[in-house]
């Protein structure tokens, strides 16, 4: 069986664009690399359930936004529409398909862009909010919006500000405007980047870049909100470079992993069926340099991560009973990778 990840990429170097690249999970190995779209600064992806249609974020002219794709009946992706008006490329897209709603987070920025599409890929910008407020790091001059998506049960869209240490719900109201209903503040200095959910538990982890932490949070359904229940470090030393960076949960809600850059690993934590609290299980070296995002497959037994500044992607197998990852290679080309998206 093959699996296709799509891979989002820096385009400073050697990078065209947006690639994929194919998991055999038979052989136990990726393989056949291909450019699926050739854009400026596709730092991050998000395609439709069919994969059919791919967005992307991205840069012309000097400017940030969104470009749309579609493919066309020779199976290539073919440009549909775009929308670049920012002062920089966002650093985070994703799509809720029911109701065909996109949404974008700008570092630069600091803003959460709302877009309407369509079956073709059209895009119409529906609104835009811009954070305000600062925090203790240095890194914190202003605010950082790293992360915007819709809940699992659709009822909010979530937004982590790295520079504001703030997680801030917001409702789509009757006339497709974003309203924020409640703000969570994290530890400060900690610089929330991504947050993912607990598939049956109301608890959600935040992975915070600057001090590399997870927090987790129970998550209110009802009204949005959060509520600290516990936070862990990711790395065991002080003297090891805290640049934290992805985190993914298995779907069956029994293990989390965690990556951080810099120094680069893999952490891995077995998630309490009850409580939803993280036991540390262990560290692994991802084998590149600057390791941005990673991944699972579609049965959770493997892993793919992405190295932005070695330009090669590691793959790990997964035993589903104990959470532990054995690395199978590590010398996978691909140019400039920050997201894989599945």
């Amino acid at each position: 069986m093959k699996e296709k990840f799509y891979l989002g990429t820096y385009t400073k170097r050697e990078s065209k664009g947006v690639y994929s690249i194919e998991l055999d999970t038979s052989a136990k190995s990726l393989g056949n690399l291909v450019l699926e779209a050739e854009v400026d600064s596709p730092t991050y992806v998000t395609l439709d359930s069919s994969k059919n249609l791919l967005y992307t974020v991205s840069k012309e002219e000097g400017l940030g936004g969104v470009t749309s794709f579609k493919r066309d009946t020779t199976g290539q992706f073919v440009k549909v529409d775009q929308d670049h008006f920012e002062i920089a490329p966002p650093c985070y897209i994703s799509l809720e398909e029911n109701s065909s709603l996109l949404v974008t987070s700008n570092y630069h920025a600091g803003s959460v862009v709302l877009y309407q599409t369509d079956s073709n890929g059209k895009l119409d910008r529906l609104d835009l909010v811009e954070h305000t407020g600062s925090s203790i790091h240095p890194n914190q001059t202003k605010p950082h919006v790293h992360y915007s998506q819709h809940t699992p049960d659709n009822h909010f869209i979530i937004a982590c500000d790295l520079g504001t240490d703030e997680v801030i719900t917001y409702k789509v109201s009757p006339d497709q405007e974003l309203r924020a209903i409640a703000t969570y503040k994290s530890s400060p200095g900690a610089g929330p980047r991504h947050i993912v959910f607990h598939p049956t538990l109301s608890i959600a982890y935040l992975i915070c870049e600057l001090n590399a932490s997870i927090e987790v949070l129970f998550y209110d359904t009802n009204t949005g909100e959060f509520v600290l229940k516990d936070r862990v470090d990711l790395l065991k030393d002080d003297n090891q470079e805290k640049w934290a960076a992805a985190i993914r949960i298995t779907a069956d809600g029994r293990f989390l992993y965690a990556s951080n850059r810099g120094y680069d690993v893999l952490v891995s934590y077995l998630i309490h069926p009850e409580t939803g609290l993280l036991t540390f299980i262990e560290e692994v070296a991802t084998y590149g340099k600057v390791a941005r995002d990673f991944n699972l497959s579609q049965n959770d037994d493997f892993i793919v991560v992405a190295h932005q500044e070695s330009d090669n992607l590691s793959l790990f197998e997964r035993d589903s009973q104990n959470g532990k990852l054995t690395l199978l290679e590590s010398d996978v080309y691909a140019p400039e990778a920050v997201c894989v998206y599945l």
